[in-house]
């Protein structure tokens, strides 16, 4: 169902034996594509070979996957293993300032058609 290739990396064979066996007693789900989301969310990646200047078609329900810090024999590395995580810490200080400058002229914009909005208005008024 799924062995280690090199100690770099591993494959899944069977992905609908996998699915049915083996996830069901790690995970709440048994959803191959599940897992995968899992796995690319930890920063493995789907490994693809490229030989003589073309892509090589796997085998069968054959998909390999790598990760940098998963390697047979060097568990001290499995630490660095960690789920990538979007926070408002990661969005850069100037892009929120950025974005606080087009708020502001936004707002200045408004501004100045309410302004010219009652302007009109006190014309019109005035030719009735």
């Amino acid at each position: 169902l799924c062995f280690w290739q090199s100690g770099s990396s591993f494959h899944v064979f069977d992905q609908g034996q996998f699915a049915k066996e083996v996830l069901p007693k790690y995970f709440k789900h048994n959803n191959m594509a599940s897992f995968v989301r899992q796995l690319n969310m930890y920063g493995f990646r789907k490994v693809v070979h490229i030989e003589q200047g073309g892509l090589v078609k796997p085998e069968k329900d054959d998909t390999e996957f790598q990760h940098p810090y998963f390697i047979r024999g060097q568990e001290h590395l499995l630490e660095n293993i960690k789920r990538k995580v979007t926070s408002v810490s990661a969005i850069k200080h100037e892009d929120i300032k950025v974005r606080q400058d087009n708020v502001t002229k936004l707002l200045t914009d408004i501004q100045v058609m309410k302004g010219k909005q009652e302007s009109m208005d006190s014309k019109l008024v005035a030719m009735k």
